[in-house]
């Protein structure tokens, strides 16, 4: 697991973290994840699972906001499932992060003045459809980005809203993962 290094939590001592954990693609693993955070009362944020740079391996990105003694003790309930390779924690200074964003306002609000377009730009958002009817902007960023255009843009009728999970990756020269199975096969080897 990943080192944490000393961030200063909320007045309980609870601090965002980032789980990161790897398996093969078995059915039934997202509900075997979700009952450890369940049984431990502890709410996930955000989860985005996709795949990894290792062909076949999968990676569940798993944002939880909760003391580090217990985010420890749930990756260590995570990593004794079988289906899981390995996983791992991180503080917020030791990832990148982004989650996307995608807002559909109607077209007429566009039309009718200029303040969509430059809220738009203001954000480096960007417009990927218009029709007669609606316009979809798309935005990358933090929560809390993401979240001011949502704010800025509502004032004009929004329409639809999503913003996807988090994705990470770890400000580390190597992942914590590759170089585990890089280690891993050297071993099999010898």
């Amino acid at each position: 697991m990943a080192k944490m290094k000393n961030n200063n939590g909320d007045k309980n001592g609870k601090q965002t973290f980032t789980i990161s954990a790897f398996s093969e693609n078995h059915i039934g693993l997202l509900n075997r994840i979700t009952i450890i955070f369940t049984r431990r009362h502890m709410n996930i944020e955000s989860l985005t699972v996709s795949g990894s740079a290792i062909p076949g391996i999968h990676k569940f990105t798993i944002v939880v906001n909760d003391i580090p003694e217990k985010v420890e003790k749930v990756v260590n309930q995570i990593e004794k499932l079988v289906e899981v390779l390995r996983a791992f924690y991180h503080t917020e200074e030791e990832i990148v992060h982004q989650e996307i964003a995608l807002y559909k306002v109607p077209t007429t609000a566009l039309m009718e003045s200029n303040k969509v377009e430059e809220t738009i730009r203001k954000h480096h958002a960007r417009i990927l459809e218009v029709t007669q009817e609606f316009t979809v902007i798309e935005m990358t960023g933090h929560k809390e980005e993401t979240q001011e255009l949502f704010d800025e843009l509502n004032e004009y009728g929004l329409l639809q809203f999503t913003r996807s999970g988090r994705i990470a990756i770890t400000k580390a020269s190597r992942e914590l993962f590759t170089s585990y199975m890089q280690e891993t096969a050297k071993d099999s080897v010898n």
